[in-house]
């Protein structure tokens, strides 16, 4: 619950009933961020909002951006404006309000507008001031605007909260051979000497945190595909990526319009297409109308490239173009309720792969893609509900997680199934045309969709939506004779509760040459299962057969003794159900499932469960076994590993294995294989690896060699793309034999400039963290959660989970968990939700404590 200064308690009264409009000259306390009761306040009073703002980019990285800007809008009722500008004061330069000039009254990161300057009705606001380059991304050659979540008030003077959505005029000043995108269309451009200005046409209605435009070196690419007119920035110089990429691209982009278009019914719903691939972007993409950014190797693949990733780029492609429709024609009101468009986004991207994989395979990827995620938070201690509480939008990124992207697709599916598709398409076809242009919180929704469905989605809604955690499933089974006489289900929160998430999912009793499927729908604390009676016993029962129940499973030992499933789907849940079982303490050893899975690794011949496996074995090798237990096992893993590799026909498979082997040696005959393979550039048979793997291979062998340097500056003398290039400068010093170097490279994280590439920073981190330097490295874990705070005021919104995964999730020893506990029993008033991202991120440390062997 948010606390509030008694100071204030009346003004938050006031604002909390809604009642502010009656009260004359009632004002807002001025706070850092943006607080529920600013936004609240100025949703009801300001309306009309047009932007039109100018930035001149100069060529220089260092020199400042000189910008202009205009803010019309409606007051509705006369009084006091803030608006907000996270800079210093220095960054202003000239204030008119009205066309006058009046004196700066800046503080707490807002410029306030006293209200003997403004009038009831329509207003401007003239600004020039000096941009903030944090959320501009600049670089060398290029920069990109991203402002998710209340990053735009870091660059320029707005007000920054998703239900004020504007029109934005923008103009740009860059150098003659830059290119440009924005949210809209260019208008025109003027050469003046060594640069040229573009002028773009009046944006859609937009929230701030959509507005985005990007600038720079990039090569500019435009087709028409069924008349729809697509653009597409981007810098990557690989000649194969981009012959095997780009139509790809464009085809992806319009195969997902199409679908969209059609489940919706409602056209495309802003003025153009664009999209921007971005070297180390931030996230995978981030939707913003006419200028999508996309994480550029996430779009351009090589020949060595797994179905895996083939598919997983058409579903990034698609998770971003369901925004248009899923977060950007209909916003959240508050970010609170950001998970609706990340949830919508995932839900209707799946919807796509679905149709263009078939539902096996859309199946299989949906169970690997959202459960693992979604129980590696709702299993732990930090555990968050989907939606939740937030009093500023300065906290808003930490919101962000596996929760809402993977916990959340799961609960849409069940009430999909709990409606039936027709009924949940029709309300959500009303939605999307109700608030159009508008904003619209979770409630909003349920009502709607409470019109289309006799089920109690309150209830319902309680327990998935508003409540954290999973529940756990157990069975009691009795038998008459040879025949089964009762078999119950029950299920309870992991911490004992007793709650129910009403679910649907199946069982599978299996006997020696036939098998049953019994359909449950478990509604409440016990189900009983009344197909079964009178069945035969089964030689071992699968629980949730079909991966779509949620929660931790019973597992049968019979089953994991004699895995002979022939399903895939099948097989995927057994291999999660079976690691989840480990962590919860139950049925295995780490030591045992290590066995168990690398057995797979030969005979299992669906790419998408063997990359699962391999996944599971090596998280296990290095977070769940001592040192010394991995020196006994390396070799018999490392000669597995590589027979699989042999033995499997598929070249995708090859390479999963390949890479498996790549991540787990540490013996010397695998780390001379492995040195021959990159230095000769000689891959083995069957194996296609391109220029990044061979610079993955190169930073895997620096880390396990003592001739890191030599390897390092080969590999830098072979890489020829400039951008490329620099990341692997970035990670030299981390990997360094030097222990003093790696110091100095840890210590520089502490100022935010040394950690502006978020993506080049995790990957560090995971170096200079691996369990084979945690000797000398474990000392910077103290200082790592000191900088935590500082990480989410200034770094984006996945930063802080990404920061202490990368630090973390190899930690075994207790000496690394009494680091954690200290930090948190030293800071009991610490920021509830970064204290919730320390509990997720460290519960295999956690675990460990009790399963390592």
């Amino acid at each position: 619950m948010m606390k509030i200064n008694p100071k204030y308690f009346f003004t938050f009264l006031i604002l909390s009933q809604a009642a502010f409009a009656q009260q004359k000259n009632q004002t807002v306390p001025v706070q850092p961020g943006v607080s529920l009761a600013l936004a609240t306040h100025r949703s009801a009073t300001i309306s009309n909002i047009q932007y039109q703002v100018h930035f001149s980019i100069p060529d220089e990285l260092n020199t400042p951006i000189q910008s202009t800007e205009n803010i019309d809008f409606k007051l509705n009722k006369a009084g006091e404006v803030q608006i907000d500008f996270k800079q210093d004061a220095s960054h202003l330069k000239g204030l008119k309000v009205n066309g006058k000039a009046v004196a700066l009254n800046f503080k707490n990161e807002h410029i306030v507008i006293s209200a003997a300057n403004l009038k009831t009705g329509n207003n401007r606001i003239a600004i020039d001031f000096i941009a903030g380059n944090e959320s501009l991304n600049r670089n060398k050659d290029f920069l990109y605007a991203l402002f998710v979540p209340d990053h735009a008030r870091t660059v320029f003077p707005c007000f920054d909260q998703p239900d004020l959505k504007a029109n934005f005029l923008l103009s740009l000043t860059v150098p003659t051979d830059w290119k440009v995108m924005a949210n809209a269309s260019k208008k025109d451009s003027v050469l003046n000497g060594n640069a040229i200005t573009y002028h773009f046409n009046n944006s859609d209605k937009l929230p701030t945190y959509l507005f985005s435009f990007t600038a720079g070196k990039y090569t500019y690419l435009s087709r028409k595909v069924k008349n729809r007119n697509m653009e597409f920035l981007h810098r990557e110089t690989d000649s194969a990526k981009i012959k095997l990429s780009v139509d790809s691209v464009f085809i992806g982009h319009s195969d997902a319009l199409d679908f969209l278009e059609d489940w919706t019914a409602i056209k495309y719903p802003f003025q153009k297409i664009g999209f921007a691939a971005i070297p180390d972007f931030q996230f995978g993409g981030m939707e913003h109308p006419g200028e999508v950014q996309y994480k550029s190797s996430a779009l351009f693949l090589d020949q060595g490239a797994t179905k895996d990733q083939f598919i997983s780029r058409s579903n990034l492609i698609s998770h971003e173009t369901a925004h248009m429709w899923f977060g950007d024609l209909v916003t959240m009101k508050w970010f609170n309720d950001v998970w609706m468009k990340e949830v919508f986004a995932n839900f209707m991207a799946d919807k796509v792969t679905e149709k263009l994989m078939g539902k096996s395979t859309f199946d299989l990827k949906f169970l690997q893609d959202h459960y693992p995620a979604a129980y590696g938070v709702d299993r732990t201690l930090g555990a968050n509900p989907i939606r939740q509480q937030l009093d500023n939008l300065q906290e808003a990124g930490s919101m962000y997680g596996n929760i809402i992207y993977h916990k959340a697709p799961v609960m849409m599916r069940q009430l999909e199934q709990l409606m039936g598709k027709t009924a949940f398409q029709q309300g959500i076809r009303e939605y999307l045309k109700r608030y159009a242009y508008k904003n619209a919180t979770w409630n909003d929704l349920i009502v709607i969709l409470s019109k289309y469905t006799k089920s109690d989605l309150y209830s319902w809604n309680k327990v998935w939506v508003n409540q954290p955690g999973r529940p756990i499933f157990n069975y009691e089974i009795k038998y008459d004779g040879d025949k089964i006489s009762s078999l119950i289900l029950t299920q309870k929160s992991e911490n004992g509760a007793p709650r129910v998430w009403p679910q649907a999912f199946t069982l599978k009793l299996v006997y020696a040459n036939s098998s049953k499927i019994l359909n449950i729908n478990a509604v409440n604390a016990s189900t009983v299962i009344s197909e079964a009676k009178g069945l035969e016993k089964p030689s071992y029962i699968l629980f949730n057969a079909d991966g779509a129940g949620y929660g931790l499973f019973p597992i049968d030992m019979v089953m994991m003794e004699h895995l002979a499933i022939s399903n895939p789907l099948e097989r995927a849940s057994a291999y999660i159900n079976a690691y989840e079982n480990m962590l919860a303490g139950n049925s295995f050893k780490p030591k045992q499932l290590l066995n168990f899975y690398m057995k797979g690794l030969a005979t299992e011949k669906n790419e998408m469960n063997l990359r699962l496996i391999a996944g599971y074995l090596t998280n296990i090798y290095w977070t769940f076994l001592k040192p010394e237990t991995r020196m006994e096992l390396h070799k018999d893993l490392e000669n597995a590993i590589w027979t699989a590799m042999q033995q499997q026909e598929q070249q995708n498979h090859k390479k999963i294995l390949f890479n498996a082997y790549q991540n787990v040696y540490i013996g010397g005959e695998a780390g001379e294989r492995l040195y021959q393979i990159w230095f000769k550039q000689s891959a083995p048979e069957g194996v296609k690896l391109q220029e990044d793997d061979y610079s993955s291979l190169a930073l895997t062998l620096a880390l396990k060699t003592d001739t890191a340097n030599n390897i390092l500056k080969t590999q830098l003398s072979r890489t020829s793309n400039a951008d490329r290039k620099n990341r692997l400068m970035y990670l030299m010093p981390a990997l360094s034999l030097n222990v003093a170097e790696r110091d100095q490279f840890a210590e520089s994280l502490k100022m935010r400039k040394n950690r502006q590439k978020e993506a080049w920073t995790t990957t560090a981190l995971a170096y200079l963290h691996h369990p084979l330097r945690q000797q000398t490295s474990i000392k910077y874990l103290k200082q790592s959660l000191e900088l935590l705070e500082e990480i989410q005021q200034t770094g984006d919104i996945f930063f802080p989970q990404s920061w202490l995964a990368a630090i973390f999730s190899s930690y075994n020893s207790n000496e690394a968990y009494q680091v954690v506990q200290d930090f948190l029993k030293s800071h009991p008033n610490y920021n509830a939700k970064l204290k919730d991202k320390i509990l997720q991120t460290t519960d295999n440390l956690r675990r460990a404590q009790q399963i390592v062997n």
